[in-house]
This record gives C-alpha cells, structure tokens and sequence, in this order.
C-alpha cells in the first residue's frame, strides 16, 4: 500500500507572489468537498508561512508539506 497522499484537486501558484496563493488556495478548496485533499504547489518565500497561518485560522488542515528546491508543494485537507 503506498503512502502517497492522493489530491482530489491540485493547483498551480507557481510564479505569483502574496497575496496570490492564499487567495488563489482559499478560492480553490470552497471547489472541493469537506474531507478532500488540494494539493498547491508555490514558489512565494512568503507562502510556506502564509498557507500554515491560513489553513490554522480556517481549520484546514496541512497534512504534507514539502520543500524541493524553491518550490513549495502543500496538501491540505478542506475539513469545514
């Protein structure tokens, strides 16, 4: 059994820069159903404290984060 995390959605934010991701995150995870994963990729500095921040005040929850290179790659639960 793989413990790869499958997204139900992915997005891109790849070149945008704040306030971009998150309102492009916030925007994308009211498309997908509570319980499901939004796997969002960014290369923002200011993302990888940004999304965290987000998803804790919302109540999403981040369930992979990973850093290759200077890409960011977030999976986040919609939990509400």
């Amino acid at each position: 059994m793989s413990s790869e995390i499958q997204a139900d959605a992915e997005l891109d934010c790849v070149g945008f820069f704040c306030p971009m991701p998150i309102s492009m995150t916030r925007e994308e995870i009211e498309k997908i159903g509570i319980g499901q994963v939004l796997k969002m990729e960014a290369d923002d500095p200011a993302a990888e404290e940004d999304i965290l921040r987000w998803a804790k005040r919302t109540g999403h929850e981040v369930i992979k984060f990973e850093k290759t290179g200077g890409v960011m790659t977030f999976y986040i639960r919609r939990v509400k």
